[in-house]
C-alpha cells in the first residue's frame, strides 16, 4: 500500500509543469527505488500472485462462476507474474547505477535542502529543460517498475473486493471484534461519512482488532476519542 501511495504520488506530480512538480516526482522516484532496494517486493508479489491464481483456479469448480470472466483473470495473473519472473536482480537498482543525475540526487537525499541549485548544477540544469523532455525522463526511468506496479495493483484490487462491506456503530467511538483463528486477513476498510468529524485509528493483534473514532484538536494537541456514537462501513478483506 506505500507503494500504491508512491505510485499515485509520482503520477500526480507527472502531470504538472512546475520545477516544483518536478522536485516531488523526482523525490518520489526516490522513495520508491529505497522501497525496493530494501526489500524483496517481487518475491512477495509473486508468492501472493500464485496464492490468488490457486485460490481462484478452485472457485473455478463453483457452476455458479462465470468462467470466461474467471479464465480472463486467471490469464491476467499468468502474464503478470511470467513478466516479474523474467526481471533480473533487485528492481530499480539498475535505474540508478546507469544514470548520474539520479545517483548524485539520491546521494544528496538525506541532506536537508540537499537538492539545492548550488549543490547539485547538472539537477538544476536538468529542472530548466522543457517539460515535454523531462516526462519522456521520467517516464523512462519509471518503466522499469511497470510490471510489479501492475501485479501490485492486481493484488490490491483482489483483496479489495474480495468481501462484502457491513454496516456498523462504534458505541461512543469505539469498536472491537475478534478474528477468525482459522482466517488470515489481508485488509480491514472503514469507510465513514464525510459529514462525521472524525478518524478512525486502527489497531489489531492476532486474536482481535479495534477502532477508535478520533476528534482532532483545534490547538495542535493531542486528538481525543469521540463520544458519540458513529456509523460506519466496514470490509473485512479476505481472500
Amino acid at each position: 500500500m506505500r507503494l500504491e501511495h508512491l505510485f499515485q504520488q509520482f503520477d500526480h506530480c507527472l502531470q504538472g509543469t512546475t520545477v516544483w512538480d518536478r522536485r516531488a516526482a523526482i523525490d518520489g522516484l526516490h522513495s520508491i527505488i529505497t522501497l525496493f532496494a530494501r526489500n524483496d517486493i517481487k518475491s512477495a508479489i509473486l508468492k501472493e500472485l500464485e496464492r490468488h491464481t490457486s485460490i481462484l483456479t478452485m472457485i473455478s469448480k463453483n457452476e455458479d462462476v462465470d468462467d470466461s470472466k474467471l479464465e480472463s483473470i486467471l490469464q491476467e495473473l499468468q502474464t503478470v507474474s511470467q513478466s516479474l519472473y523474467q526481471c533480473n536482480g533487485k528492481i530499480g537498482i539498475a535505474i540508478i547505477e546507469g544514470n548520474e543525475l539520479l545517483k548524485s540526487v539520491t546521494q544528496r537525499t538525506s541532506i536537508p535542502g540537499g537538492s539545492c541549485s548550488f549543490d547539485l548544477p547538472g539537477f538544476h540544469y536538468w529542472l530548466e529543460q522543457s517539460p515535454d523532455q523531462q516526462r519522456n525522463d521520467l517516464n523512462k526511468w519509471s518503466e522499469s517498475f511497470s510490471d510489479i506496479r501492475h501485479a501490485i495493483d492486481l493484488v490490491l484490487k483482489f483483496i479489495r473486493q474480495s468481501s462484502t462491506p457491513s454496516q456498523e456503530i462504534a458505541k461512543m467511538g469505539f469498536y472491537q471484534n475478534n478474528l477468525s483463528q482459522s482466517s488470515s486477513y489481508q485488509l480491514i476498510q472503514i469507510r465513514v461519512d464525510r459529514t462525521i468529524p472524525c478518524y478512525a485509528e486502527i489497531s489489531g493483534g492476532k486474536h482481535r482488532f479495534s477502532i477508535r473514532f478520533m476528534i482532532p484538536s483545534k490547538d495542535g494537541g493531542r486528538p481525543t476519542q469521540t463520544q458519540a456514537d458513529i456509523p460506519f462501513e466496514i470490509t473485512r478483506c479476505l481472500l
